[in-house]
């Protein structure tokens, strides 16, 4: 499997369609995540966590790759990130309307899976999008 076919495996099995069973075929058993909301963990169970609480607040959750490169063991993604706020995050209550921001993701690859993972994401654009959504119309 190429690097970009990896990532996009990554994000559309795991991410995009909440396939967690697929952590086994892509991830390294002692996968190292560092997410865009701050959250840092290791292994298949905690990422399942937080994949989950993330799909939970925002239904469907999307991430689309803008463009990735690829070189050696390593890969870099431009990332964007939806979907409908339909439960409590970053501490703003639902409101039932779309949400996005920006982010980048750092891939370390390591016999085809992957192993590490460290993704920055436009907090301060996204906190202004939940801000602005919670207005009153």
């Amino acid at each position: 499997m190429s690097t970009p076919t990896l990532v996009e495996s990554f994000y559309s099995r795991i991410w995009n369609n909440g396939e967690l069973t697929a952590s086994s075929e892509l991830l390294s058993k002692d996968f190292h995540f560092r997410g865009s909301l701050g959250a840092e963990m290791r292994g298949h169970d905690a990422f399942g966590e937080y994949v989950r609480s993330v799909r939970t607040a925002l239904a469907d959750f999307r991430c689309e790759i803008l463009d990735c490169v690829a070189e050696e063991n390593k890969a870099f993604a431009k990332m964007r990130f939806t979907g409908i706020h339909v439960g409590t995050f970053r501490g703003h209550n639902p409101t039932g309307r779309p949400v996005h921001w920006l982010g980048a993701a750092l891939f370390v690859l390591e016999g085809g899976l992957v192993a590490e993972l460290w993704v920055l994401g436009d907090l301060a654009g996204l906190d202004a999008v939940l801000e602005m959504n919670a207005e009153p119309s």
